[in-house]
């Protein structure tokens, strides 16, 4: 991959095929996306205008000012009798030379996205982020308050990069009566779909992929907890909290 900086802005091609929909049309697709870094944590897809359907893209007006890739032109994107108001930045004069005249698209905003023929959610793959998920017979015990909602010699251990590792349990090792369902789902591009519980009363502390997606298949209904949030003993050992984002 060709690779450039320009603050703390990465920019590199991908050799992937990725497309965008809104209102059930192909707004952009491409053989050429970039990879642009603008938060430390993920990157985002630029599409060069040649394959964007410059007829979804309408003009509002007005632009959006990055420090580091300077101007970009606010377009509202129409597709398939469906609106996305300010959903497309266009950067026409950037000073970042590799992403100049290139369509960044709001992930959120679009109806959905594709790497190849594979649903993306989320965010793009970090082409620098890995997922491990290894079997263990390390002994994991969970607490919160002092209450100890999960214990476990059986644990699936996740490594990914950058995160501290995740330790998923079978659902037989944990007090599943002091969990509820919350309602929250978040989606990740790695794993797939998981869906949350509170653990004693306090909100989000758990989750669990119920069909994640092929790459991390092993952690299947497994349970996980923010060790960020609550206690974990490892071998019977307390770990010190991770400071992450989640945090």
């Amino acid at each position: 991959m060709d690779a450039t900086k320009r603050g703390r802005v990465r920019v590199e091609r991908t050799a992937k095929r990725v497309r965008t929909y809104l209102g059930g049309r192909v707004v952009a697709d491409t053989t050429s996306a970039l990879l642009v870094w603008e938060v430390p944590y993920y990157p985002a897809y630029y599409f060069p205008p040649a394959d964007v359907d410059e007829s979804a893209l309408k003009p509002a007006g007005t632009a959006k000012h990055s420090p580091s890739r300077g101007d970009g032109l606010v377009h509202t994107v129409t597709a398939g009798g469906k609106e996305a108001p300010g959903a497309a930045l266009v950067y026409r004069d950037s000073p970042l030379e590799e992403i100049r005249g290139h369509v960044r698209f709001e992930w959120d905003a679009m109806d959905a996205w594709f790497e190849e023929d594979e649903e993306v959610f989320f965010h793009p793959r970090d082409p620098y982020t890995r997922v491990d998920i290894l079997p263990s017979s390390r002994h994991v015990r969970v607490e919160v308050d002092g209450v100890t909602v999960a214990d476990s010699r059986s644990p699936h251990i996740l490594f990914e990069t950058g995160l501290p590792a995740r330790y998923y349990l079978p659902k037989p090792d944990v007090r599943l009566d002091l969990l509820e369902p919350t309602g929250t789902i978040t989606h990740c591009p790695y794993k797939g779909s998981a869906e949350y519980w509170s653990v004693n009363g306090k909100e989000d502390l758990a989750w669990s992929y119920r069909t994640p997606l092929p790459e991390s298949e092993r952690v299947a209904g497994l349970i996980a907890f923010y060790d960020e949030k609550l206690d974990i003993y490892l071998d019977g050992e307390l770990q010190e909290r991770p400071k992450t984002k989640f945090a």
